[in-house]
C-alpha cells in the first residue's frame, strides 16, 4: 500500500466533526509516523500558504519535489491540503500536536522544518508573512535562534551562513570535535537512518541539500585549521 492510500485512510477515519489536528493523535508510532510527517508537511504548508494569501504554482510544484506524487495520488494530496486550508484550527495547534508526535526525536521536526522553507522559496521570495510563520512554527518545535538561523541559511540567499552554527560547534571546539560532529551529521542523514525516524521514502531528498551544507561547512573549518 503506498504511502498515499495510507493517507487517504487516515483521513477516512476522522470522525464526524473532527478537523485535521486530530490525525496527529492518532500517528504516533512506526509505520504510522512516516504517514504522519507526510501530513505535517502538507498541512502546515497550506497553513503557511494561507498565511501569506497566495498559493502559487511553484508552491504546488515544491509539493511535488518534496513528494514523488503520481497523477493517481494528487486527489488525496489535494484533500489533505484542502482540509487543512479550510480546517478551523490554527497552525500553533497542528505545530503542537505535531511536535508531540514526534517528542522522543526532535530531527524529524528538522526535517519537517526544511521542507517548510523548500515550499515558502519555491517561487523564488521569502515573504514576511513566511518568516514570522515558521519562526514561530521553530519555537513550538523547540528550535532556539541558532537553529533557526542555520535552516534560514540553507534556504534564503541572503540569509548568513555560519559554517560553525551549521555544525552544532563553534570557532573554539577543538577540531577533532568538529570533525566528529560532522561525520555524525553525515551519518544521520542516510537514508535508512531518516527512514527509520519516521521520514518518508517519497521525502528523504529533503537531506540532499542539507548534505551539501554540512560537507561544505566541514570543508571551510577544515581549510581554516589546515592553513
Amino acid at each position: 500500500m503506498s504511502i498515499w492510500s495510507r493517507i487517504a485512510d487516515a483521513i477516512s477515519a476522522l470522525r464526524h466533526g473532527e478537523g485535521l489536528a486530530a490525525v496527529f493523535d492518532k500517528l504516533r508510532n512506526p509505520p504510522e509516523k512516516s504517514v504522519g510527517f507526510a501530513i505535517a508537511v502538507i498541512a502546515l504548508g497550506a497553513k503557511m500558504a494561507k498565511a501569506d494569501g497566495l498559493v502559487t504554482r511553484d508552491e504546488v510544484t515544491a509539493f511535488r519535489e518534496v513528494f514523488a506524487i503520481n497523477q493517481a495520488d494528487e486527489a488525496n494530496a489535494a484533500k489533505v491540503f484542502n482540509l487543512a486550508r479550510q480546517d478551523v484550527a490554527g497552525y500553533e495547534d497542528y505545530a503542537r500536536r505535531i511536535a508531540r508526535m514526534f517528542q522522543d526525536d526532535a530531527q524529524p521536526l528538522r526535517d519537517l522544518m526544511e521542507g517548510l522553507f523548500h515550499i515558502a522559496l519555491a517561487d523564488g521570495e521569502y515573504h514576511d508573512a513566511e518568516d514570522q510563520f515558521l519562526r514561530s512554527v521553530a519555537e513550538i518545535f523547540g528550535f532556539d535562534e541558532r537553529c533557526f538561523r542555520v535552516i534560514r541559511a540553507r534556504f534564503v540567499d541572503d540569509a548568513e551562513r555560519d559554517p560553525y552554527d551549521v555544525l552544532g560547534v563553534t570557532p573554539q571546539t577543538p577540531i577533532a570535535d568538529i570533525r566528529k560532529a560532522w561525520r555524525n551529521a553525515v551519518r544521520d542523514n542516510h537514508p535508512d537512518r531518516m527512514l527509520a525516524r519516521g521520514v518518508p521514502q517519497e521525502a528523504i531528498k529533503l537531506a540532499e541539500r542539507r548534505l551539501i551544507d554540512v560537507n561544505r561547512a566541514w570543508e571551510e573549518i577544515n581549510g581554516k585549521a589546515a592553513a
